[in-house]
């Protein structure tokens, strides 16, 4: 499947969203990311565990209809909606990209799938994502979350990458990605977006990037 706006957009429940004038740029929706790094008993990355708030335009949306009386809506009434999230991001590996040397690392199917409202509104997805095989961070690991055609834009928090459980002695670093030049940045209109290749990876050039490394 072919990394296009209107599938990236089904992916996100977003089919029904309708925006008045002329559309919006690139990125179209915005999430802070925290994500912990799992580790199995014998030190080995065994999955990871994602946070995803997303910002108020979305949140709105994905709520609409759900507490007329205005109330933060329940886990209950949300979990439908994390549920399709989530399974609907498995043709995009959940947007998560998790590399290290002489390692062909898989992906397995999202546990612990839940969505909460806070009192602002805003609306966060958890879920943890394993690997089908435990994977070695004895050189160096690298994790970062993305969506390669830059419709959704990730961005972790402050300190957004920590470990499930004791590091036993692994260290984490999070890097920042290069900003993009003034002529780059002149480049991202919708006319760019919509003519990238499939397969193009142009999100993970401003995407952070955690480094991994275990004893």
């Amino acid at each position: 499947m072919s990394f296009t706006r209107s599938a990236l957009a089904s992916a996100l429940a977003l089919l029904s969203l309708a925006m008045p004038g002329p559309a919006l740029a690139h990125p179209h929706v915005f999430v802070v990311v925290r994500s912990e790094i799992v580790l199995d008993a014998q030190g080995l990355i065994a999955g990871v565990r994602h946070v995803w708030t997303f910002d108020e335009m979305y949140s709105a949306f994905a709520t609409t209809g759900l507490n007329p009386d205005g109330k933060p809506a329940s886990a209950a009434q949300l979990q439908p909606l994390a549920e399709q999230n989530v399974g609907d991001l498995a043709d995009f590996g959940y947007f998560t990209v998790i590399k290290a040397p002489g390692q062909k690392i898989e992906l397995g199917k999202p546990e612990a799938i839940s969505m909460s409202e806070d009192e602002k509104k805003l609306i966060t997805l958890r879920f943890t994502v394993p690997l089908k095989k435990p994977a070695s961070a004895g050189k160096v690991l690298t994790l970062q979350v993305y969506d390669p055609t830059y419709f959704v834009s990730f961005d972790f928090a402050r300190d957004g990458v920590s470990f499930a459980g004791p590091p036993k002695g692994c260290s984490l670093t999070l890097t920042q990605p290069k900003s993009l030049d003034e002529a780059e940045s002149q480049k991202l209109s919708e006319a760019f977006f919509s003519g990238l290749s499939p397969g193009a990876d142009f999100g993970s050039k401003l995407a952070s990037r955690a480094l991994i490394a275990c004893p």
